[in-house]
């Protein structure tokens, strides 16, 4: 019988493993294996020139430019997206017609990102975009939301969080749901006000979805593409040039397949150490017993 359940596991679980290998696990050890060529990625043959692609990107300006406005946008884009869908979780919780206002808050994340980079462009065209419309009918003049280099960033930061948001609404939305009433109800009779319910009961009880929400987002918010390719190009003057746009550009524009391996080694890397940082930090104010 357990030979037979272990058989259906297997079954079951094999077309998504097959296509993880093929999709996911096979180009990574190939995109670390390339790192150490160069080849632009059509002759047969490649030179191996060791460490001198990582060393290449190091020294490269556009490649430090990137990595500063990665870091920007990460620092500006997480807390916003994880206060607001903290805020709309806690919100929509114990409201009548949930179903809706979580279907409606999700409904973004599942519509195409260069749909969302398209309609967003024009809503924040500096000239007659809606956004600066209604600011206008307002008395206040917008600004040059996609090309000022200034706030070009914060603006596919607010395109970001609008997008996003929903998803991890949803996640602490199920997280909110599993707390126990009783607590709330214990600390309601022992006088506790609502700041100091959410700081010792929502927060250490929530914290493992707080914890997964927000590795997830820092891994999503380095490898931000879509809005800054089909909003800004990366500019303008480099302003939005984030590092997964500088892998592609290395990789599918300039044909440096080699250097712009190097560079998704380093971003993986980055993204494995902040990772590891996290759940080391974690075994101080994550709860995983409830």
């Amino acid at each position: 019988m357990k030979r037979r359940r272990r058989l259906w596991g297997w079954v079951f679980v094999t077309p998504q493993l097959i296509g993880l290998i093929i999709f996911a696990v096979i180009p990574l050890l190939m995109s670390f294996g390339i790192s150490f060529y160069t080849w632009d990625g059509i002759a047969p043959n490649m030179e191996f020139v060791g460490l001198k692609n990582f060393m290449d990107q190091i020294m490269d300006s556009d490649f430090r430019k990137a990595l500063l406005n990665t870091l920007i946008y990460t620092v500006m884009f997480i807390p916003l997206d994880l206060i607001l869908a903290l805020m709309l979780a806690m919100a929509v919780q114990k409201i009548k017609g949930k179903s809706f206002y979580r279907l409606f808050y999700f409904m973004p994340v599942v519509t195409g990102s260069v749909s969302v980079g398209v309609i967003w462009t024009w809503i924040m065209n500096g000239d007659f975009g809606l956004l600066n419309t209604i600011l206008a009918a307002v008395g206040i003049e917008g600004p040059k939301w996609l090309t000022d280099p200034k706030i070009v960033l914060f603006s596919i930061v607010i395109v970001s969080v609008w997008w996003n948001v929903g998803y991890n609404m949803v996640l602490l939305l199920a997280g909110l749901q599993n707390i126990p009433e009783v607590y709330y109800e214990a600390a309601e009779i022992d006088g506790a006000n609502k700041w100091n319910i959410f700081r010792h009961i929502t927060i250490p009880m929530l914290s493992p979805t707080l914890f997964f929400v927000l590795i997830m987002t820092i891994i999503s918010s380095f490898q931000v593409f879509d809005q800054a390719f089909v909003m800004t190009q990366g500019g303008p003057m480099k302003a939005s040039y984030t590092l997964v746009y500088h892998i592609y550009q290395g990789a599918f524009v300039e044909f440096r397949m080699g250097s712009a391996c190097a560079s998704s080694v380093i971003l993986f890397f980055i993204i494995l150490v902040i990772t590891l940082i996290q759940m080391y930090g974690s075994k101080r104010w994550v709860n995983y017993e409830q």
